[in-house]
């Protein structure tokens, strides 16, 4: 992505999702960016239809040619997007496993370069995976190795236990980082902060909450 190239309309696939409703706020609020929220259903996109946010109708369970369709237009994918705690391990297969690389695959078919997921704390290290929700590790973590040995220029963010309190703008931010928690307004801050951010290219960081602005701390990268 060439130096100076700031602003970008950004595909936020998982935008109904709890994280994802925090990134489509901030980028359609953002001086920078524009959004177009992904969805699942016609009465989601009705409801930010209404909000005068762009949106498309798709689902992960579809083929990588209609989800290429979806990201037409797009210079940037957020994945935010999980089959969610309800669900059993075939769900998470589908969507946090194969809908993830789905997406890569259509992003690299569309031509489009940049794409930040959100995966989870200390996935890549098998060791550290959480022994109730394996199931989601696995897949966490072998969708971000196929999103590392893709052509795009790719962030993984790896959040801590997630929160639904406020933000506090202060996180830390490195490749290994011991157990901890963070809102996930600041995750979404942190992702859309991550955009045009280069020091954020081609890398993967564990994230949680900490004492440091968040761009200041994207900058120690």
């Amino acid at each position: 992505m060439k130096k100076g190239v700031q602003s970008m309309k950004v595909l936020v696939v998982g935008a109904n999702g709890q994280i994802g409703q925090h990134v489509v706020k901030q980028l359609a609020t953002s001086s920078e960016h524009t959004v177009k929220a992904m969805v699942r259903k016609q009465e989601q996109a009705d409801e930010l239809n209404n909000q005068g946010i762009e949106t498309v109708v798709a689902n992960l369970e579809d083929s990588v040619d209609e989800l290429a369709k979806a990201m037409k237009g797009s210079d940037a994918v957020i994945f935010t997007a999980g089959s969610g705690g309800s669900t059993g391990p075939d769900k998470t297969l589908l969507i946090d496993l194969d809908g993830a690389i789905k997406t890569i695959e259509a992003a690299e078919e569309v031509g489009l370069e940049r794409y930040i997921i959100v995966s989870a704390h200390q996935s890549h290290h098998r060791e550290n995976w959480n022994e109730k929700i394996k199931p989601y590790y696995v897949a966490k973590h072998y969708a971000d190795r196929v999103l590392r040995a893709s052509k795009l220029n790719y962030t993984i963010v790896r959040p801590g236990g997630l929160l639904n309190e406020p933000g506090t703008g202060k996180i830390s931010a490195a490749e290994n980082l011991e157990r901890g928690s963070i809102p996930r307004e600041d995750v979404a801050t942190t992702v859309v902060s991550s955009l045009t951010n280069e020091k954020t290219y081609h890398q993967s960081f564990d994230l949680i909450s900490g004492e440091i602005q968040i761009d200041d701390a994207l900058q120690k990268l």
